[in-house]
């Protein structure tokens, strides 16, 4: 009745107002006379009038900038995960990207394309959002600067670091001297190329290289904290001399950038002794609260437009104010993770893309025309590698490191990455570079980048060591029985030990335990990572205080989880690797993730009628093809937790398909030793019968343990039966034989435990 009451309302409301609408405008009509009214009419069909239409839109510059973005981020995400496929940071195929796009390879085979995405009337727009991007991504390297590292290693890192700044600038203004007269733009003086030069050969990307520590696990090691220290050092000292050599060529001469150079020192003891304690006041005020509100979010942007602004208007470029802004932050964790989510994803996804994009545009790989200027591009290449490399590595050697982690150092601190992007395109607005000296030091920027990884695998094969992964915990007990569990969130996390804990129980003395979490490199930050730490392991840790049960524990970013899950088993010779799925097929959406363990050729959507009697729910989830390889790549005994909140193993069910399913008894003896768990086996074949060897294991467990041991013959499992079982072990063929023949066990089955050999 309500719906028919509502339905009349409807009518009888739009009903009326449209018809009072039309006569209004009818009479309107009546207006119009003696106003002399012209209406265009052209000769064009409608059809013509339509296309014209839609091409005045399309030729919009907002459609324009639209398309551009829409275009740069599918092309800069898609090389980015290229190059993340071959061990290289994103931001090489992300500036790749940028070239694709620009003059050096779709403006020389697509030219009518690329000006009609690209129109020189654009770029103004693409150039202003590019900058904001740069502002955000700048403020989010100054939160990721942990300045409380400098303290620890502070004499080593600082000798270090000035040393890879000096060494390099020296060795660029000396590089500037021979090249000024042929490449440096008309009316340029040499003492503003020098500077550019130097600097440009100077700056170390403190984002990618924490980003590399991470990845390779080192972060933890004193090799790690030495280079991270060397890089915030570097970072903030590079800065602050790119300051003073934007105000040098703004100035014209080095004594006229004394008024500059002052303006910004004041400055600076302004952010530090007045803002700071400033923002740390509210930080103190808000840090107890769950949420922060809108005004104390406003506050801080408001904070960080302000201080661009007046390092703009100072003369040392907006980014220096944001990269101050970000490193003065309150030292909370809480508020720099929330103001990096809010930044990160709208600067690094949406605008960053276009800055690249944008280099790109100034980058013409085909102004290296001919054999002389690749010979000054590779000499450009050496002389940045000499500096930076050579100079970071004899600076870590003359402070007392060996050299694998002098050379190492070295390695590192030769990554540059965006920020010499950032330098560079600045050293081009300033006109003190020309269009061929700026695709040289791209050119340059991307090579020292790219060998980073590669140099860093042939230090350690010269010198025989591993980046390090495994605890020395781990490495020194051959002779124990060693369980990897591998959690992704911190229930499945207590499921998995709770389950290794039950394998181990009364052969502590024997046995080891490591838990092992990996967070995609994309999402940690080196200001944060012992909190990140902290925040996963801790359930894991007071579940195994409760178990009484120790446990040692990785934790290390990837940008491949699949593949290091089974390299770190591999390499720290486990007997047995337990992982969970992401999402339990108990938990409502089912199965996706379940397949990754059956073959290519089960209908799913049969499957997911079985669980949940719906249709289409099934997902092809990436999951599932990271399951597959964590299978294929595995050397040991691999274990998958399918968990409906696995809480004991005392009642555990086996169901037994194939003769090869004999491993399974190994388990069993394992948990009833260990547990004193009820094992029920139920022999679907009559094999016991038939397989001496199956007959065998099982009878050796019955006359051993005549208790815990029960062989079930039925054909039908009964509801009752199963939903009293804690967990089902079963054999990684058996469960495809079993989810294939699609058994109404799925349904009431407790958690499984899919075991491969």
């Amino acid at each position: 009745m309500k719906n028919i009451k509502n339905s009349i309302f409807y009518l009888l409301v739009t009903g009326g107002f449209s018809a009072l609408i039309y006569w209004i405008l009818s009479q309107g009509k009546f207006l119009e006379a003696g106003r002399s009214i012209v209406v265009v009419n052209s000769n064009k069909t409608q059809w013509s009038e339509f296309l014209t239409s839609l091409m005045h839109n399309v030729q919009h510059p907002l459609a324009i900038l639209l398309a551009q973005i829409v275009t740069i981020i599918i092309v800069a995400r898609f090389f980015g995960w290229m190059f993340r496929k071959i061990g290289q940071p994103s931001v090489i195929g992300e500036i790749i990207a940028g070239i694709v796009l620009g003059p050096s390879l779709l403006g020389m085979y697509f030219p009518e394309f690329s000006n009609a995405l690209f129109p020189v009337a654009s770029l103004g727009n693409l150039q202003f959002l590019s900058q904001i991007g740069l502002i955000l991504f700048m403020f989010v390297i100054g939160m990721e600067l942990d300045l409380k590292v400098l303290k620890n290693k502070a004499n080593e890192a600082l000798v270090i670091s000035h040393a890879s700044i000096i060494i390099p600038f020296a060795l660029g203004i000396g590089l500037s001297y021979f090249i000024y007269y042929r490449f440096a733009p008309a009316g340029v003086e040499f003492l503003s190329f020098s500077l550019f030069m130097g600097i440009a050969m100077s700056i170390t990307a403190f984002p990618v290289l924490a980003r590399i520590v991470q990845e390779r696990g080192i972060h933890k090691t004193r090799i790690g904290t030495i280079v991270i220290t060397c890089a915030a050092t570097d970072d903030i000292t590079a800065w602050c001399i790119l300051a003073a050599v934007i105000a040098i060529v703004k100035a014209g001469s080095f004594v006229s950038s004394l008024y500059i150079i002052g303006l910004a020192f004041a400055y600076v003891l302004m952010m530090i002794f007045v803002v700071k304690p400033f923002l740390k006041r509210i930080g103190d005020l808000y840090s107890t609260k769950n949420k922060l509100n809108k005004p104390v979010v406003a506050i801080f942007f408001l904070t960080l437009i302000l201080s661009s602004y007046t390092t703009e208007i100072i003369g040392i470029h907006a980014l220096f104010g944001a990269f101050m802004t970000g490193a003065i932050m309150p030292d909370i964790a809480k508020f720099r993770a929330i103001f990096i989510g809010k930044v990160e994803d709208v600067s690094v996804i949406l605008l960053l893309p276009l800055f690249f994009v944008f280099t790109g545009l100034r980058t013409q790989i085909g102004l290296i025309n001919d054999p002389y200027l690749w010979k000054v591009t590779g000499f450009i290449i050496l002389v940045a590698v000499i500096g930076k490399f050579l100079g970071s590595a004899l600076a870590a050697k003359f402070v007392g490191q060996n050299w694998h982690d002098s050379l190492t150092i070295g390695a590192l601190m030769n990554t540059r990455g965006l920020m010499e992007l950032v330098v560079l395109n600045i050293g081009y607005d300033l006109g003190v570079l020309t269009s061929e000296v700026f695709t040289m030091m791209v050119i340059m920027a991307l090579v020292t980048t790219f060998m980073t990884g590669p140099a860093l695998d042939l230090i350690n094969y010269v010198f025989k060591t591993k980046d390090v992964f495994i605890p020395e915990e781990v490495i020194g007990s051959e002779d124990k029985y060693k369980i990897l569990i591998s959690f992704g969130n911190n229930e499945k996390g207590k499921s998995l030990l709770r389950l290794a804990h039950s394998l181990v129980n009364k052969q502590k003395e024997t046995s080891t335990i490591t838990a092992m979490h990996l967070s995609m490199s994309d999402e940690m930050h080196a200001y944060n990572l012992e909190e990140q730490e902290r925040k996963r392991f801790t359930p894991i840790l007071e579940e195994s205080k409760l178990l009484q049960q120790e446990i040692t524990t990785i934790f290390k970013a990837t940008v491949d989880i699949e593949t290091d899950i089974a390299d770190i088993a591999n390499q720290g010779d486990y007997d047995l690797l337990l992982v969970g799925l992401g999402k339990s097929i108990f938990e409502g959406t089912l199965l996706g993730k379940v397949l990754g363990f059956t073959t290519r050729i089960i209908n799913p959507d049969r499957l997911i009628d079985k669980f949940t009697g719906k249709e289409g729910l099934f997902e092809n989830s990436p999951f599932d093809e990271r399951t597959r390889q964590i299978i294929s790549k595995s050397k040991m005994p691999l274990g998958v937790l399918i968990d409906k909140d696995l809480q004991q193993v005392k009642n555990v069910f086996i169901p037994i398909f194939f003769a090869e399913d004999t491993f399974l008894m190994d388990y069993c003896q394992k948990l009833i030793y260990n547990s004193n768990a009820d094992i029920s086996v139920l022999d679907i074949n009559n094999l016991v019968k038939s397989n001496f060897v199956m007959q065998s294991a099982l009878q050796s467990l019955e006359d051993k343990y005549p208790n815990n041991m029960t062989l079930l013959q039925e054909r039908i499992m009964k509801k009752e039966f199963l939903t009293k079982q804690d967990l089902m072990i079963i054999s990684l063929e058996s469960w495809k034989k079993l989810v294939d023949s699609q058994s109404v066990w799925l349904s009431n089955v407790p958690s499984v435990l899919i075991l491969k050999p």
